[in-house]
């Protein structure tokens, strides 16, 4: 399978701060709320083991299949940087990077993500633009 790749690149800014932000991806509560989540899916399981080296698993019920979505811990550096790989059958591991800076009206985020298949290179975009949407919503709820 050697598929031809890219690399994605997502930005959003947060009314919060870089600490809030980056703790969210690691704490299963918050994560469960915004992470791989869709309209109509159901949380099935959030773990997650926040240490290099640790890896995380989100399940979410989706029309009945359960869509997996599975990772280790790569770099963790509070609060303005984390690297994870991420991967599931049948598709082979890709890279995410996050890279989170602070402002005077809140902080940024900004996601890239390697390896991604090319044909679903939209897709990808599109997914994350939705994860970090649903991010912002969580963060001005809590």
């Amino acid at each position: 399978m050697n598929q031809p790749t890219c690399t994605v690149n997502v930005s959003r800014k947060f009314q919060a701060t870089a600490e809030s932000v980056f703790d969210a991806w690691l704490d299963p509560k918050q994560a469960g709320r915004f992470l791989f989540v869709t309209p109509a899916g159901v949380m099935k399981k959030v773990e997650i083991d926040a240490r290099v080296g640790g890896k995380f698993c989100i399940v979410e019920t989706r029309d009945g299949v359960d869509a997996d979505h599975e990772g280790e811990y790569l770099e963790i550096e509070r609060p303005r940087f984390l690297r994870f790989s991420f991967g599931g059958k049948p598709f082979p591991a890709t890279y995410v990077a996050l890279t989170i800076t602070q402002d005077e009206s809140g902080s940024a985020l900004h996601l890239v993500h390697e390896g991604v298949w090319l044909e679903y290179e939209t897709s990808v975009i599109q997914g994350w633009t939705g994860i970090l949407e649903n991010l912002g919503l969580v963060l001005a709820n809590r």
